[in-house]
């Protein structure tokens, strides 16, 4: 017997959910990614952030399933999700509307348009003007309804409910959603647990939390939580914007000595890899560091404002960019990242 839980999703940003054809539509996969991902969170929580990743993989799977891929049995999920709508998304890419440009000083004329800059994924390219592409437009809503049998445990249930609330605070899906895009919220409907209070377990600092090559916490420092959000926006567009000039600023504060082909890393390189115009010789190929530094829309409570969110989930970066012989140089990244935010955006945020 299935216990279900219904959540309504609404998008506070455009979101792009590629399908078979490459067009933006509703679909399931991108949310089961999302509870497993918070479910983690939450399961290095409960174990003190000591966690065996063998086990921690066998527990996953065992509750969301794992296919047979020759070394073993395949398992079905017990948990499962399906949404009311498998539709394609309202947005057409002819009917996009560029954000304002903000200032860039390292592009020619010195601005760039919000979007491009923060990689929107429909944004139309020269070479792909005769495909039709969409996303989902911000403000479209569909139910969620989350199947738990009668085998997933107590433990278990509660760990899904907190990953759910923190999908609902934190959680973005689709192409260049860690810079905002696909920001949704998660509103609890009938005969669905309320949202409880965030544990305190799910941060850790940051310089401990880089022991780990996956995100599986919210930095923190003396200061608190690694958490800052932007002053209130009238919409979306506009807060992305703020977002857009955040980065920019943040990044640009990190001059480049060197070009293409540069010799050995430097500071900039350990945000996010790669970077335009600058990347570095002995990384060449498919070497890819994700940005930990995370971008959320949410709307502002009891207002029709929107806000940004700026998170810090810090991971070692994998070993193919021997993360290890620049450790001192990673070590000095993020407390300047973290003291500009704390100067540009004020006092940390609680979730």
């Amino acid at each position: 017997m299935l216990t279900i839980w219904n959540y309504k999703i609404q998008f506070v940003t455009p979101a792009f959910l590629g399908d078979a054809d490459q067009s933006g539509a509703w679909r399931t996969p991108p949310f089961k990614a999302q509870l497993r991902q918070w479910w983690r969170v939450m399961y290095s929580a409960d174990h003190g952030h000591r966690v065996s990743v063998d086990e921690m993989r066998k527990h996953e799977a065992r509750l969301f399933g794992a296919a047979n891929d020759g070394q073993g049995s395949s398992t079905q999920s017990l948990v499962r999700l399906r949404l009311d709508r498998w539709s394609e998304g309202t947005l057409k890419r002819d009917q996009w509307k560029s954000l304002d440009p903000v200032e860039h000083p390292e592009v020619p004329g010195r601005r760039v348009t919000a979007d491009l800059y923060l990689g929107y994924g429909p944004l139309p390219l020269k070479e792909e003007e005769g495909k039709a592409r969409a996303a989902i437009q911000a403000g479209e809503t569909a139910t969620l309804q989350v199947g738990l049998d009668e085998r997933v445990t107590e433990q278990d249930r509660a760990r899904l409910q907190a990953a759910l609330h923190l999908m609902h605070l934190l959680g973005t899906v689709g192409g260049r959603s860690r810079n905002g895009w696909g920001s949704y919220i998660l509103e609890p409907g009938e005969k669905t647990p309320a949202w409880e209070a965030v544990p305190a377990g799910i941060s850790r600092p940051w310089r401990e939390a880089l022991e780990r090559v996956w995100a599986h916490a919210l930095g923190r420092d003396e200061r608190g939580a690694l958490v800052w959000k932007t002053p209130n926006c009238k919409d979306w567009r506009e807060a992305m914007v703020r977002l857009a000039q955040l980065k920019i600023k943040l990044r640009t504060q990190f001059k480049f000595r060197s070009g293409q082909g540069s010799s050995e890393p430097e500071l900039r390189h350990w945000l996010a890899y790669p970077v335009t115009k600058h990347n570095v010789e002995k990384w060449r190929g498919s070497l890819r560091l994700p940005n930990t530094l995370r971008f959320k829309l949410r709307p502002v409570e009891g207002n029709d404002g929107v806000v940004g969110w700026i998170f810090h989930m810090p991971a070692w970066p994998p070993s193919g960019f021997a993360p290890q012989r620049w450790k001192g140089d990673i070590l000095q990244l993020w407390p300047q990242v973290h003291q500009f935010l704390d100067q540009a955006l004020g006092s940390r945020a609680p979730l």
